[in-house]
């Protein structure tokens, strides 16, 4: 059966990688830029127009702002360069926003960050595709017919692509993402050289219509609120920063300095071409409006429902180079391409963060292992399906799901900064050499005003997003925070309880003749009362067996075997695919054709717990590795379980509502039940 499904997964996903083969996974420049930056890069195919939507509320007249909100998010992006310059050179350990937060401000500051880049790099894909849906959908009518399906296709396919691996993917994202920069830098200036050189006037498809306000006249504290609004909505071109600091253990060496040099080459390229689309659409007198039907106005009368509202950057190119040309075709297929790739830096941003949580107990211990292409397999279809699930909800509309978006990522921006003037405060206080203290001083000077500035938006776009569909952002943060807190408290629960004591262990059972494995993990109170049951079962040989996936955790293991003295051989198998199952049945299989009239016993330490969600996250590989064992033949397989607190608890609610049996009672039926027995007399 495994071979019929290992058949399938080679096809989809490829060859399984050692783990010693990681270093080849780590990427260049000119890959990591389309990895980690497809998303603030493709984001200006869709902020531009977002700005122009809000202002049209008040008319075609409020559109004169858009050049001054474009100066701001100008501003504001490179004020989050080059604070997270500092960042990657302080944490380069990939814990990103999290690392310096946790650190810094303390773990609820940590999970907090974690909460809101969880909740960002889910809507991340969801605005990406679905945005990429709308703009392909405007050559395609078929797409934006069936638009959901289609984004949850294109979901599934970019999770495929992302399993294969970093580098793979990396390379097939690489061409259409330089595509689309290269044909919006051509558009920006071959638009400026028709503009301002030959002096010929463009139109947008849109230039002769006129827009109807829903507001007349705004003017004081409403027209600063629209503008405030429209300037939060622009933001959205800064999503996806804070990738590249998540990031930087994928870099070649020297990682910081290559992490850094990608950051400037992002915001470089994303300032310069939302400042090119935002003049362009100025200039071509592009119209769009929140309710196109009954607000946008052809000759005095409503476009009608009929009428779909092409993208901003469609009507430009259309305008610049013409409706139908080679170049206008090209740069919507690339537009379409690179929002659907956009997603691809959340499908490398969530599962490193979820690793980093499961390692930290946040989240289950799954999230942290490596799949067969060495990447964190479960993260990202765990990612994937979530942002199916919003996709399905809102209807793959991207205007209602980008009201959702921007306010994790600026929670993450504004504690992090916060994190890093208090790291630099820190080393300021011991560091004596003055080159070093200036260096420090300067990277405080921007990492603060970082906070102010980025606290700032927070507060904006919480004021003006907030009703408009921000709170449900809120909410799935809350989710997360009390779901991760949960998980750790059970996980410290369960750590406290097992905790191997000091000295000898009363766990022990009568003995039986067998030849004994005993599976290990840790030096625990579960691991110690397996082997005092397997030592006394009086076989010929016992030994003791871990599968070696992390050297860290083996080295610990082997360390504190010495350290206690345990008097039974650990053997160490490695594992270069991180797999459990296989090298454990190989070896007992190997057992039995050398020694085939002997029995192989296996012991198998397990938890028993009280409640159904622990089952999600212990005992997995126990299961997996009874299913294969017990169908070998000659060899037996004994659990040892050790019952956790919650299990007791579970066996005396039971006796309270009378539902607890003891084994045999369902049998012989309730005590009031039961045949009463003959009496003398009778």
């Amino acid at each position: 059966m495994s071979k019929l499904t290992d058949v399938p997964k080679r096809i989809l996903i490829g060859r399984a990688l050692r783990s010693d083969r990681l270093g080849e996974t780590l990427l260049p420049k000119r890959i990591a830029l389309p990895v980690f930056a497809s998303d603030p890069l493709s984001s200006v195919a869709y902020a531009p127009g977002e700005v122009l939507l809000v202002l049209s509320i008040a008319g075609v007249s409020a559109y004169h702002f858009s050049p001054w909100i474009a100066a701001a998010v100008v501003v504001l992006m490179f004020t989050v360069v080059a604070s997270y310059r500092q960042n990657v050179h302080a944490y380069p350990s990939g814990g990103g926003d999290y690392e310096v937060a946790n650190t810094n401000l303390g773990p609820k500051a940590g999970l907090t960050v974690a909460s809101a880049l969880l909740v960002d790099y889910v809507l991340t894909v969801a605005v990406s595709i679905s945005s990429g849906v709308e703009n392909l959908g405007s050559a395609i009518p078929f797409v934006v017919e069936h638009k959901v399906a289609c984004a949850i296709g294109i979901i599934v396919l970019l999770t495929l692509m992302n399993l294969r691996g970093v580098k793979e993917s990396g390379k097939l994202f690489a061409i259409p993402t330089y595509v689309f920069v290269a044909g919006v830098f051509i558009m920006v200036a071959w638009g400026a050289f028709q503009g301002l050189v030959l002096d010929e006037t463009m139109k947008a498809p849109t230039a002769d219509f006129t827009i109807k306000a829903e507001e007349q006249g705004l003017a004081g504290i409403a027209l600063v609120f629209l503008l405030l609004r429209a300037f939060s909505s622009g933001c959205a071109a800064l999503t996806g920063v804070e990738a590249i600091s998540n990031g930087v253990p994928a870099f070649r060496k020297p990682k910081s300095k290559n992490a850094a040099t990608t950051l400037l080459l992002m915001g470089a390229f994303a300032v310069t071409m939302f400042c090119g689309i935002i003049g362009l659409a100025m200039a071509t007198n592009v119209k769009m409006a929140e309710n196109p039907a009954h607000d946008l106005l052809q000759n005095g009368t409503p476009v009608g429902s009929e009428y779909v509202q092409d993208p901003v950057i469609s009507q430009v190119a259309a305008a610049v180079f013409g409706d139908g040309t080679f170049f206008f075709v090209l740069l919507a297929a690339a537009t379409a391409l690179v929002l659907f790739l956009a997603a691809n830096t959340a499908y490398n941003g969530f599962p490193l963060l979820g690793s980093i949580l499961a390692q930290d107990r946040y989240l289950p211990r799954q999230l942290h292992t490596r799949g067969d292409r060495l990447t964190f397999s479960n993260g990202i279809v765990l990612l994937a399906g979530a942002a199916m699930l919003l996709v399905w909800v809102y209807g793959a509309d991207s205007t209602k799901l980008i009201q959702l978006y921007i306010v994790g990522v600026f929670v993450s921006f504004t504690l992090s900064q916060t994190g890093m003037v208090r790291h630099w405060n820190r080393h300021l206080k011991t560091e004596r050499d003055p080159a070093a203290r200036r260096r420090m001083i300067r990277s405080r000077a921007i990492n603060t005003f970082g906070a102010f500035f980025t606290g700032l938006v927070l507060v904006v776009v919480l004021a003006t997003k907030f009703t408009h569909g921000a709170w449900v952002a809120l909410l799935g943060m809350v989710i997360f925070y009390a779901t991760m807190s949960a998980i750790r408290k059970h996980y410290d629960r369960v750590a406290d309880e097992i905790a191997a004591a000091e000295g000898p262990s009363d766990d022990s059972v009568r003995p039986s003749r067998v030849r004994s494995i005993v599976l290990v993990s840790k030096v625990h109170k579960p691991t110690l009362r397996a082997l005092a049951f397997a030592k006394l079962t009086r076989s010929d040989t016992l030994e003791a067996l871990s599968i070696s996936v992390d050297p860290a955790e083996t080295k610990a293991l082997k360390d504190e075997w010495e350290r206690r003295g345990i008097n039974v051989p650990l053997k160490i198998l490695d594992s270069p695919y991180r797999e459990i199952t296989r090298p454990v049945v190989e070896y007992v299989k190997g057992l039995r054709t050398d020694n085939p009239r002997d029995a192989v016993s296996v012991y198998i330490p397990e938890y028993v717990v009280g409640h159904w969600y622990e089952h999600l996250l212990h005992n997995q590989s126990a299961l997996r590795l009874k299913g294969r064992l017990l169908f070998t033949p000659g060899v037996m397989v004994t659990s040892v379980p050790y019952q956790l607190e919650s299990s007791e608890l579970a066996k005396k609610r039971a006796k309270k509502r009378q539902e607890w049996n003891a084994p045999g009672s369902v049998r012989r039926g309730p005590v009031d039940q039961r045949p009463k027995e003959p009496s003398a007399k009778s």
